[in-house]
């Protein structure tokens, strides 16, 4: 891919890198709508999976790749000829299809992890990227654990890769352990050595172990790299991946000192960074840079005198620029489908008919319970009942007694599993406990409940209760999220809806090896 010089290529990772967070899962139809949404804001690279981790990783970016046809799609590989030969398979129907294939190269991981000595690392390298270019001609080599390699040994390394006919190469901080100034120098360090530099469009994918994600790549774009490998929200495995919303906005914002471009639609940001939040059921943090529900928001009296004068004052970008609208629609009980159709533009939704459909049923349902509908109970309800479907299980009712007089409290409850209705009570040491007990009777399981939270979408008594619930079974974990303004409702359904995500991830089992 060629790029002019101040072009920087955006590689986004969350469907692979991101999917490896503990307790995130997507399927099929989830990967398929956020590669959707990439490819509409302007995501040069699309890693949609690791193919030869199991059969629904090979599918996804298999159906991917026959739908994306804007943004390049990749898929991961190790530096193994069954990997690549999968990841060849999986990406054949792209228009723009990459391998990208990596292997270790610092000391403890080639000792430790591979069992490798060096030349024999080094001999890989060559054989696997020569390999992946029989299938394509857009081939990506990774040396993980890059930002703790020997240096010679590295530059020796990224040479070989070129040779063999990689055009991109990626230094990986796999581990998040560099600093800066120590990154920028070790990619400066390359371009001084490496003879054949010019020839490869250099990478950087950066953890946020010490939360320097954003910053390393910063620094690394500054000394030369022109793909940065991110995810939405900051998505990944340990604490995560650099957050593509930060790179780009920090670029686009200080171009006084970074004059670089990407061709990413900053207005679409919000819509990625929801539907992320919503898929993998990890809720965004308030204080979150650039999505957090309070970026842009001025609580200290100072603050609000000095906005109300001028919003410089104190914002550096603007609302709009990431996709937040200040909306002048009131909706109620008495709004019609097109006020709720132009509602849900401004929150940046751009959902068919049917879905249309389904959410004003839900918003005219919820505007029966509740006088005033915020925005966040808008965004809540789009979430909980159009973006999640193909579920194995289903709500069908539920019933609660409880209270001083009932002891102890009990629970009816009515779900449909596979297509099948079934209903049961039961009993438990209070409401929740009682609910969840209930579905365990109708949909036994071994996941043992780690994590349940509640928390209120908006304020005010008739606000929606937003719950999180996260599960474990076998080492695996799943996080579930539902708002309803029934507490108990919600409860269940987020109980639900981390067992659905378990349920596809009982079908992966990822090989080791997979940080790059």
């Amino acid at each position: 891919m060629n790029t002019p010089n101040n072009r920087v290529i955006i590689f986004d990772t969350t469907l692979r890198d991101g999917e490896q967070s503990p307790g995130a899962s997507m399927n099929l139809d989830e990967k398929i709508r956020i590669a959707s949404v990439l490819e509409e804001m302007g995501v040069d690279v699309i890693e949609a999976g690791f193919p030869i981790a199991s059969d629904g990783d090979f599918e996804a970016v298999n159906e991917i790749a026959k739908i994306v046809k804007d943004s390049t799609v990749c898929g991961l590989a190790r530096a193994t000829k069954g990997d690549i030969e999968r990841c060849a398979d999986a990406i054949k129907p792209a228009k723009r299809g990459r391998i990208h294939t990596f292997i270790s190269t610092s000391p403890l991981h080639m000792k430790y992890k591979l069992q490798m000595e060096p030349e024999r690392v080094f001999e890989k390298v060559k054989e696997s990227v020569t390999f992946a270019r029989n299938f394509t001609d857009d081939v990506e080599w990774s040396a993980e654990d890059g930002s703790r390699t020997e240096r010679d040994f590295l530059a020796r390394c990224v040479e070989a890769a070129i040779a063999s006919g990689a055009r991109t190469i990626n230094i990986p901080d796999t581990v998040g352990y560099t600093l800066p100034h120590e990154y920028a120098d070790l990619i400066s360090f390359l371009f001084n050595t490496v003879p054949n530099i010019d020839k490869a469009i250099i990478s950087v994918h950066c953890h946020n172990d010490l939360g320097l994600a954003v910053a390393n790549s910063l620094a690394a774009v500054g000394a030369g790299a022109r793909q940065v490998e991110c995810t939405i929200n900051g998505l990944g495995e340990r604490a995560g991946n650099a957050a593509l919303e930060e790179i780009v906005m920090a670029m686009k914002t200080r171009q006084d000192l970074m004059p670089f471009t990407t061709g990413i639609i900053s207005e679409d940001i919000m819509k990625a960074s929801r539907l992320v939040s919503t898929v993998t059921g990890f809720t965004v943090q308030p204080n979150k840079a650039i999505v957090g529900k309070n970026a842009f928001a001025h609580e200290s009296g100072i603050h609000q005198d000095g906005m109300l004068k001028h919003a410089g004052t104190y914002e550096i970008m603007t609302p709009e620029s990431v996709g937040l609208t200040q909306s002048k629609l009131v909706l109620g009980k008495h709004s019609g489908r097109h006020a709720f159709k132009d509602k849900l533009k401004d929150l940046g939704y751009d959902l068919g008919d049917n879905a249309v459909e389904v959410a004003f049923k839900g918003f005219k349902d919820l505007a029966d319970k509740k006088k005033d509908v915020f925005d966040e109970d808008i965004i809540a309800l789009v979430d909980d009942q159009v973006i999640r479907t193909n579920d194995r299980l289903h709500l069908i009712s539920l019933e609660i007694l409880c209270g001083t007089k009932h002891k102890p409290p009990k629970s009816e409850l009515e779900l449909e599993i596979d297509g099948v209705v079934k209903s049961c009570k039961s009993t438990g040491d209070g409401p929740v406990d009682a609910a969840f007990n209930a579905v365990k009777a109708l949909f036994p399981h071994g996941a043992r409940l780690q994590l349940y939270q509640v928390h209120a979408v908006t304020g005010g008594t008739d606000a929606q209760a937003e719950v999180t619930v996260r599960l474990e079974e076998d080492g695996r974990t799943c996080i579930g999220q539902a708002a309803d303004t029934d507490t108990m409702v919600a409860s269940v359904k987020a109980y639900l809806n981390a067992l659905n995500k378990l349920l596809v991830k009982r079908e992966k089992s990822a090989p080791s090896a997979l940080s790059a």
